[in-house]
């Protein structure tokens, strides 16, 4: 293995924008495990490929049409008052099915498809950079302020009616913050990668950690060496990034979920 390679600034701009991006959303998987909301991180992110191709085909950068893809998603089901996995089933099929038709009737679509599914991080630029500072930026100050009022929706659900609140303006924040993250995700490290890390090291962390404050951590420690391995190992041995941070992403979850007493997934 040559470990020259890894001082080559041509991958230092799409290492920087990962890691950012691999630090925040384990986090948001968190949160959205403990409102029974995994499957938002699948339902966004085929809508965000979906926006990230159709975006490539105008001539739009990928993130930001996967973020116009996500955040539309977002909005319009926190604005329908809906709840749970159902409403990012729906995406799901909505976003697939836009996906495959995008890349069918477009020039170069397949290619594009399978770039935004498979995750092309060593060609991410100064785009996905800004995108990823963006999201750091502003998921530290929207979590400060959003994290007691989920979790006070989350295990006193009548708390905000009994008290006149306007509960719509947590839950659509949050919705927002995490489709842009999914967003800025999907068009640097993939769609399924993305997925990942949003689903496995909060399912890690919530089988071994004793309080939230633990479980925060833990899932955003195991999601960045997760992003440092995969990398490493992808460059290192000439591997394509998205199934290899997958794989070591089942890997070292599931390692550090074994450690833990047995519960269900959420």
């Amino acid at each position: 293995m040559n470990w020259e390679i890894f001082a080559d600034p041509l991958f230092r701009v799409p290492f920087v924008a990962g890691l950012l991006i691999a630090g925040v959303l384990p986090v948001l998987g968190a949160l959205l495990m403990l409102r029974d909301e995994w499957l938002a991180a699948l339902g966004l992110a085929h809508l965000a490929a979906a926006g990230a191709l159709l975006g490539l085909a105008v001539g739009v950068p990928a993130v930001l049409g996967a973020s116009l893809g996500a955040l539309g998603g977002g909005a319009v089901k926190s604005i329908g008052g809906a709840r749970g996995n159902t409403a990012y089933g729906f995406m799901i099929l909505i976003g697939w099915s836009a996906l495959l038709l995008a890349a069918a009737n477009t020039s170069a679509g397949d290619a594009l498809g399978q770039a935004v599914m498979d995750g092309q991080i060593y060609f991410a630029g100064w785009t996905e950079l800004a995108a990823a500072v963006v999201l750091t930026g502003l998921t530290v100050p929207a979590l400060h302020w959003l994290m007691p009022r989920l979790l006070r929706a989350r295990f006193f659900p009548r708390h905000a009616a009994a008290n006149r609140l306007p509960a719509w303006r947590w839950h659509l924040g949050f919705d927002l913050l995490t489709a842009f993250g999914v967003a800025a995700g999907t068009a640097t490290l993939g769609l399924l990668g993305t997925f990942a890390l949003i689903l496995v090291p909060a399912w890690a962390a919530f089988r071994v950690a004793s309080d939230w404050a633990w479980t925060l951590r833990l899932a955003g420690l195991i999601g960045v060496a997760v992003y440092l391995s995969a990398f490493l190992l992808a460059l290192g041995l000439d591997q394509p990034f998205g199934p290899l941070l997958a794989a070591v992403c089942l890997g070292l979850g599931g390692l550090v979920a074994g450690l833990g007493s047995p519960r269900s997934l959420r």
